[in-house]
C-alpha cells in the first residue's frame, strides 16, 4: 500500500510532541493519572471516542464492525522510577543530536506514541478487513493487576495483537512467561550443641541442588531451554538453634513448550519442601511464524527472535507479536533516549505491515 506521504508525516510530528509531553509527566506504575489524562485530551481532540478503566484507555476504529476480526495494538505509559546515576533531568524531553532523552523515552514512550500514531492512519479507514483496537495500558512494570488485565474483558475478541517494546523493529514471536514458586522445607528445631532435631536448612539445599541441576526436556526452538533460578532463602533465629523451617523463592522463566501448572507438578514430584506459586498470570507468548501479520514483517527484511523477558503479551489469550522503536538495551538505564528516527521509522513499518494483512 502506497502511504499518504502528508498523514503519515503529520501524525510523525504529533507522535513525537505526544512523547514529549509523556515525558514530562510522572508516570510511576499506579500513579499514571497525569499521563492517562494527556491521553484522553490526545484522543479528544482528534474526535476519537475512548474509554478509560482506571489508568488504561481503550479505542476502536471509527468503521468497527462487529462481525468482523480484531487486531489489538497495545503498550504501555508507566515507568519505572529514574535510577540514581541519571546525569539529566529525567523528566525533560531533551532533543539533541537526533535523541530525544527522557524517562520512558525508550520503554516504551517511542512505542506507544508510534502504535497510537499507527491506530489514527487507520482511524478512518472503511475499507479494513479487520477491526483495529489500540489499548494504552498501566502498570506494566510491575505486572500489576489494574494493567491491561482489566481491560481484556472489556474489548472485543482479538485475532492477534502487537504489543509495544523496544525490540528495534525486529519481531519478537515468542516471549517467555513468568513462575515465582514460594517454598518451604519443613523440620524440626532443636540444640545446635546436641544431636537432636531435624535441620530444614539441609533439606532445602538439597531441593535447591535439585533445581540448580535439572533440566526440562522439551527446548523452545525460539527460548531454548526452562531457565530456573533460586533467587532468596531465609531460615534460622539463633546460632544455637536448628532451624525448623527454611523458606526459599524461585524465579521461573517458562517458554510455550510447558503451562505453568504442569511446571508446578513437575517441581512438587521432585521436592520435599512446600511448594506455593505466587501467580499463574504471566504465561509464555507466541505467534506462529507463518502468521500472516509475521510473514508481512519478515517480507520487509526483519529478523524473528525469542525474548527472554516478559511484558503484556503475558496477560493476552491470543496470538501476539512484541515489536517496537527503541532498543531493550536502553531500558531502565540512566539518561534513557530514543532516537527520533526510530520513531518515524517505527511507524511507516507499523502501517505497511499491517497493511499487508488488514487491508
Amino acid at each position: 500500500m502506497l502511504q499518504n506521504s502528508e498523514l503519515v508525516q503529520t501524525i510523525t510530528k504529533d507522535a513525537i510532541e505526544l512523547l514529549k509531553d509523556l515525558i514530562q509527566t510522572e508516570s510511576f506504575s499506579k500513579q499514571e493519572d497525569d499521563t492517562a489524562a494527556i491521553l484522553e485530551e490526545f484522543f479528544r481532540e482528534r474526535n476519537i471516542p475512548f474509554r478509560r478503566k482506571k489508568n488504561n484507555i481503550w479505542a476502536k476504529n471509527k468503521y468497527f464492525d462487529a462481525l468482523k476480526p480484531t487486531v489489538l495494538l497495545n503498550s504501555h505509559h508507566d515507568t519505572v522510577k529514574p535510577n540514581p546515576s541519571w546525569t539529566l533531568n529525567p523528566l525533560n524531553p531533551l532533543v539533541r543530536e537526533g535523541k530525544l532523552y527522557g524517562l520512558g523515552s525508550n520503554d516504551a514512550g517511542g512505542c506507544l506514541v508510534s502504535l497510537i500514531a499507527t491506530f489514527c492512519y487507520y482511524y478512518h479507514r472503511n475499507d479494513l478487513k479487520y477491526n483495529v483496537v489500540m489499548a494504552v495500558s498501566a502498570e506494566e512494570e510491575i505486572s500489576g493487576r489494574d494493567g491491561l488485565e482489566i481491560l481484556v474483558p472489556e474489548m472485543p475478541v482479538i485475532e492477534f495483537a502487537i504489543v509495544g517494546e523496544p525490540t528495534q523493529m525486529h519481531l519478537a514471536v515468542a516471549e517467555k512467561g513468568l513462575l515465582v514458586l514460594d517454598c518451604i522445607a519443613h523440620g524440626k528445631s532443636g540444640h545446635a550443641a546436641r544431636d537432636e532435631g531435624e535441620n530444614a536448612l539441609y533439606k532445602a539445599v538439597k531441593d535447591i541442588t535439585w533445581f540448580q541441576n535439572y533440566k526440562f526436556p522439551k527446548v523452545s526452538e525460539n527460548l531454548g531451554p526452562i531457565k530456573m533460578s533460586v533467587t532468596m532463602i531465609n531460615a534460622g533465629t539463633q546460632h544455637n538453634v536448628v532451624p525448623d523451617t527454611c523458606k526459599f523463592t524461585v524465579d521461573i522463566r517458562v517458554t510455550e513448550q510447558y503451562t505453568l501448572e504442569e511446571i508446578t507438578d513437575v517441581v512438587k514430584k521432585n521436592i520435599e519442601s512446600e511448594v506455593v506459586p505466587r501467580s499463574i498470570r504471566l504465561r509464555p507468548s507466541s505467534i506462529p511464524k507463518e502468521h500472516p501479520i509475521v510473514q508481512a514483517g519478515i517480507s520487509m527484511g526483519r529478523n524473528t527472535y525469542g525474548s527472554p523477558t516478559t511484558s503484556d503479551q503475558a496477560l493476552l489469550d491470543c496470538p501476539s507479536l512484541k515489536m517496537g522503536p527503541g532498543d531493550s538495551a536502553r531500558s531502565h538505564t540512566a539518561d534513557e533516549f530514543i532516537y527520533l528516527d526510530e520513531i518515524e521509522e517505527g511507524i511507516k513499518i507499523y502501517i505497511t505491515m499491517l497493511s499487508k494483512v488488514i487491508i
